[in-house]
């Protein structure tokens, strides 16, 4: 079942406004679990965690940016 235009900016919105804090929250509190190995280390941690948050949810974000006619409608798989 695909998602209309409405429901994906809805879903994106509580998304970023609740998922986005708690994995930020949840990253921080790991990584102070372990003692802090070199700052390359834990900077590349972060640009990697900063990348997977989203990716479960691409297909939301797809086209969001965009009017409600111009926006890419999701393939059915």
């Amino acid at each position: 079942m695909a998602l209309s235009h409405k429901a994906r900016r809805r879903w994106a919105l509580v998304l970023l406004l609740v998922w986005l804090p708690l994995f930020v929250v949840a990253a921080l509190w790991i990584m102070s679990l372990f003692d802090r190995p070199s700052m390359w280390l834990e900077m590349l941690v972060y640009l990697g965690l900063g990348m997977v948050w989203a990716l479960p949810f691409k297909f939301i974000f797809l086209g969001i940016g965009r009017g409600e006619n111009e926006a890419p409608r999701p393939r059915k798989r």
